[in-house]
């Protein structure tokens, strides 16, 4: 762990967005503070630095597992408090009906740099001709094909309720192929494993930061630009029948929270505010979890002890 880990050590990962000119009160330090946690490693990694600040501030923190799509009820009624990783285009339609109704604050960034699109290990490049082109898939779909798919190729797709962001990919492009979808993070690991040990084909839905896009040397397929357009004009792009003909749009990644969560905690709101979190630091502690093994706990306790310089004038701004 210590030797993934050292790889992020001088980045600047925790940053201050905007410093306080005077403390915040800590309101009720008392009670615990419930952070969202979600499906994948990247977001535990995301929430447990954050709630390591928070207790560095003098908070309890309790951690509930919610789920991506369904969490933000849960804040709304104050039953859970925050949540840290939020990706703009796995985000549900409750999530804007929530916030505009004045029952969810949007906090700030979190400052990951962030993409999603459909992806595949390099060797599978060899199996499909013409890729990163997107094209090239029109021709060598039977490639991909199992059981459950012929004669159409499988795109393993993200788990169920993170969306179908790859399947809306495959009916915009008029791609030959079905989307199955995943049943974890973990699921999708195991594929990317398995493709690159036996060097079979892999089309996948996927995303960075992720320890994965490194190890198993995974690249993007190159599709047309994700332009608003695309989502709402038919006539947009390569397939005049269909939206969704394009690539991902820019993923934006933030952090929202219970409107109540200012008065009742001013100090935790300000440092959550302020939190942020960079690739350079979240991916190799990723990694140091999903490949070595050790627990987030661990992993996180260990880059709180090497980066008190980077994080900690957050919570001194906050507090002090």
């Amino acid at each position: 762990m210590t030797k993934i880990l050292k790889a992020s050590l001088s980045a600047l990962a925790v940053t201050a967005v905007a410093m306080s000119a005077q403390a915040a009160e800590l309101g009720a330090a008392d009670e615990p503070i419930k952070l969202a946690l979600n499906e994948w490693t990247g977001q535990h990694v995301t929430t447990h630095v954050a709630g390591e600040m928070l207790k560095a501030a003098g908070y309890e923190v309790e951690y509930v597992t919610a789920g991506m799509m369904n969490q933000f009820q849960a804040i709304a009624d104050g039953d859970i408090h925050a949540t840290l990783e939020i990706w703009s285009s796995n985000v549900s339609d409750q999530y804007a009906v929530l916030k505009d109704d004045g029952k969810l604050e949007e906090l700030s960034d979190l400052g990951l740099n962030a993409r999603e699109g459909i992806a595949y290990p390099a060797h599978v490049a060899d199996l499909c001709p013409g890729l990163p082109a997107w094209e090239a898939l029109k021709d060598c779909a039977i490639n991909f094909a199992t059981a459950e798919t012929l004669p159409a190729g499988r795109l393993v797709d993200y788990p169920a309720d993170w969306g179908t962001p790859g399947a809306d990919r495959m009916v915009g492009l008029d791609l030959p192929f079905k989307a199955v979808p995943a049943g974890s993070e973990g699921a999708l690991i195991a594929e990317l494993r398995a493709s690159t040990e036996k060097k079979s084909p892999l089309l996948i839905t996927f995303w960075q930061p992720h320890w994965a896009m490194s190890a198993y040397d995974v690249k993007f397929v190159e599709l047309p630009a994700g332009e608003d357009a695309c989502f709402t004009d038919p006539a947009w792009g390569p397939n005049p029948n269909a939206i969704n003909d394009c690539d991902f749009s820019a993923s934006r990644i933030f952090k929202a929270a219970w409107p109540g969560l200012k008065d009742k905690w001013p100090a935790a709101h300000e440092i959550l505010v302020n939190y942020q979190l960079s690739v350079e630091a979240q991916q190799p502690m990723m990694g140091a979890v999903d490949v070595d093994g050790d627990s987030v706990e661990d992993v996180v306790a260990e880059w709180m002890a090497a980066n008190e310089g980077a994080w900690k004038p957050v919570v001194d701004a906050a507090t002090k």
